[in-house]
């Protein structure tokens, strides 16, 4: 596989990021297609740009994922689905969480994959909805990881 690099998101990338984040939700059969094309790049552009840190992953120079953060809270990871199971997305999840102690997100519980990614890097279910405080009505999961940042790998110099 070519290298993939993460480096934070730009205004321009604004197009790509919310062709992954419609690509990415379509590829599920049981999430509502809730907003337009139109709506989403509104949203990437005027909340996710505007008001969080967005980290993109990129091979070749193509964005084929993104992870978006705010304080101690992962808001978006989602990655195009050809590109999945490739190891992206740990790579994304251990970019942006790597200064964190305390991390929080939700997950739906039908997206069965995500929630064994998330509880393989150290996520702990803590909460469990019933889709009534999220849009989609759908029933989903605080994850929460507790204590030191992630291990990063020692270079040879320490």
């Amino acid at each position: 596989m070519p290298d993939v690099v993460l480096r934070p998101a730009e205004a321009e990338d604004a197009h790509d990021i919310a062709r992954i984040l419609r690509a990415a939700l379509a590829a599920f059969n049981w999430m509502p297609q809730l907003h337009t094309p139109d709506e989403d790049l509104y949203f990437v552009r005027h909340v996710l740009l505007a008001e969080q840190t967005v980290t993109v992953a990129t091979i070749e120079d193509r964005i084929v994922g993104f992870a978006a953060t705010k304080n101690e809270w992962i808001e978006q990871l989602y990655l195009d689905p050809d590109w999945t199971a490739r190891g992206i997305g740990a790579r994304l999840l251990n970019h942006v969480t790597a200064a964190m102690t305390h991390v929080k997100l939700f997950c739906f519980e039908a997206n069965a994959g995500a929630c064994r990614f998330y509880e393989r890097h150290g996520f702990v279910a803590d909460a469990f909805g019933d889709g009534s405080s999220n849009e989609e009505g759908l029933p989903d999961i605080l994850y929460v990881r507790r204590g030191m940042p992630a291990a990063r790998p020692q270079s040879p110099q320490g």
